[in-house]
């Protein structure tokens, strides 16, 4: 998995570029903690099919 990804950020508005701030493998797969590098505004995704910022 990449160290950055582009995705909505709620808190800026639109697209922004996101860094990875943490990750663990837990019983569902990988979580993964993101960053927004503008206002640093967090999400989790659980393999990409989880994702807190839905």
């Amino acid at each position: 998995m990449s160290l950055e990804i582009e995705h909505d950020c709620p808190e800026c508005g639109g697209s922004q570029e996101f860094y990875r701030a943490a990750s663990t493998t837990v019983h569902l797969g990988e979580k993964t903690k993101w960053r927004c590098t503008e206002c640093d505004y967090g999400f989790v995704l659980i393999d990409d099919v989880v994702d807190s910022s839905a």
